[in-house]
């Protein structure tokens, strides 16, 4: 499978449930290496990150098998603390194995992820933490050597709400002697889902979901099994895509508290939503209209990983909109993507200004990252005619059947 291939202009009917989450399950797949045990995780998504994830479980040491539809790991058999430079490179995320890496064994080894960039990286936040645990690392060659002979638990301030920077903290106090306390922490409710995991394995984590966690440093003691959460985004990605081609969709195993921010913005360009226990209904009939500004933010604001997707929907919307970009550089890549399906959208810096047009036409285009690639099926699901996508291995990362789910809601789609 290299492309899909999407017949716009289907109006989007049906129920559909929601997969997994991959921002969730990465960091619960680096927090099992705590336990020399075995853990079962219900509701893994088959993703080619999960499976870049079970490639580095198993070089470590550890098994790691689909069972019934489960993901069943043992982690008893860790012998190593390196990843090599080939598996770092096929998920940049990998980093958040460091911490766990380094709780259980004492010492860790990896490639750097993406190598050096002028000015801060975004790990530099996770470095920072480790070394106030008491890490010590050096850098050489591209090349992350961390030892600790003794992690000590202490007060943490993070710099900003890395969510990303909050998981490898977590998984290194874990392993630290006495307690460690992180202000500042990100709020995602995927921080939650990782702090259930933990405590089911007899780890003593409190706090998600507010700024301020708590670590009581000690060995998980038990064998779990946990039911990976709802992924927020692909939820976002389906009623994006009813939104923009109208119809009427229910998502089903949804939090809808997780999702506020993105049905509040749907709702204010026209959509009609009804939220319940564990479900979303959207209805969408005709033009949908500009909202004024979305500006990104970390947890409970505006998920910047639902950005791209949102102004997909939007792309035929009465009025501009207008996009502020405030978590990551560089996340305006899909933007000419869509212009090729006729947007008209215009961005400086950190800033992208869409306004709405009568209509999309299908192209050839490509996925240039994850999210832009969802983009590309919420506006290919609007368009007049025929939406060819490659690359799509971007789309891969994040979304376990994407033509199959659409294909469910009506959507003239298949894979080529």
């Amino acid at each position: 499978m290299s492309h899909i291939i999407l017949q716009g202009g289907t109006r989007l009917e049906g129920t559909l449930p929601v997969q997994g989450a991959k921002n969730s399950v990465l960091p619960i797949l680096a927090a099992s290496i705590l336990h020399p045990g075995r853990t079962v995780l219900q509701g893994c998504p088959h993703l080619s990150d999960v499976e870049a994830s079970i490639r580095i479980l198993r070089h470590l040491g550890c098994r790691a098998d689909w069972e019934d539809g489960d993901l069943a790991i043992d982690a008893s058999g860790i012998d190593r603390w390196d990843i090599p430079d080939h598996l770092m490179r096929e998920m940049r995320s990998s980093v958040v194995f460091l911490g766990s890496i380094l709780a259980r064994m004492g010492r860790a080894e990896m490639s750097h992820p993406g190598g050096c960039e002028l000015g801060p990286r975004p790990i530099d936040l996770h470095l920072a933490v480790l070394r106030q645990l008491g890490a010590g690392i050096r850098e050489e060659g591209g090349c992350l050597r961390c030892t600790a002979q003794r992690l000590e638990g202490r007060e943490i301030t993070l710099s900003m709400p890395s969510v990303g920077a909050t998981e490898n903290a977590i998984l290194a106090a874990c392993g630290a002697y006495g307690e460690t306390v992180l202000l500042n922490a990100a709020r995602e409710p995927e921080i939650g889902d990782l702090q259930d995991f933990l405590c089911a394995m007899g780890c003593q984590v409190k706090g998600a979901g507010s700024s301020t966690i708590c670590i009581q440093g000690r060995s998980p003691t038990r064998d779990a099994r946990h039911t990976v959460m709802p992924d927020r985004i692909v939820a976002a990605t389906y009623l994006a895509a009813a939104a923009a081609a109208g119809g009427e969709v229910e998502l089903t195993q949804v939090h809808p508290g997780h999702l506020s921010t993105v049905t509040a913005a749907l709702h204010a360009a026209g959509c009609q939503i009804y939220s319940g226990e564990g479900r979303i209904v959207l209805r969408s009939e005709g033009r949908l209209r500009s909202i004024g500004t979305v500006r990104t933010a970390p947890y409970p604001g505006f998920p910047t990983d639902a950005q791209a997707i949102l102004m997909a929907a939007l792309l035929r919307g009465q009025g501009s909109t207008v996009f502020v970009e405030n978590i990551f550089e560089n996340r305006y890549r899909h933007v000419d993507e869509l212009c090729r399906m006729g947007a008209d959208i215009r961005v400086a810096d950190r800033v992208a200004v869409v306004t709405g047009v009568p209509c999309l036409c299908g192209a050839s285009v490509r996925c240039t990252d994850l999210r832009g690639g969802a983009a590309l099926l919420v506006a290919g699901a609007a368009a007049q005619g025929e939406t060819r996508i490659g690359d799509i291995f971007h789309i891969q990362r994040g979304y376990q059947d994407p033509v199959g789910d659409l294909r469910q809601l009506g959507a003239r789609i298949e894979t080529g």
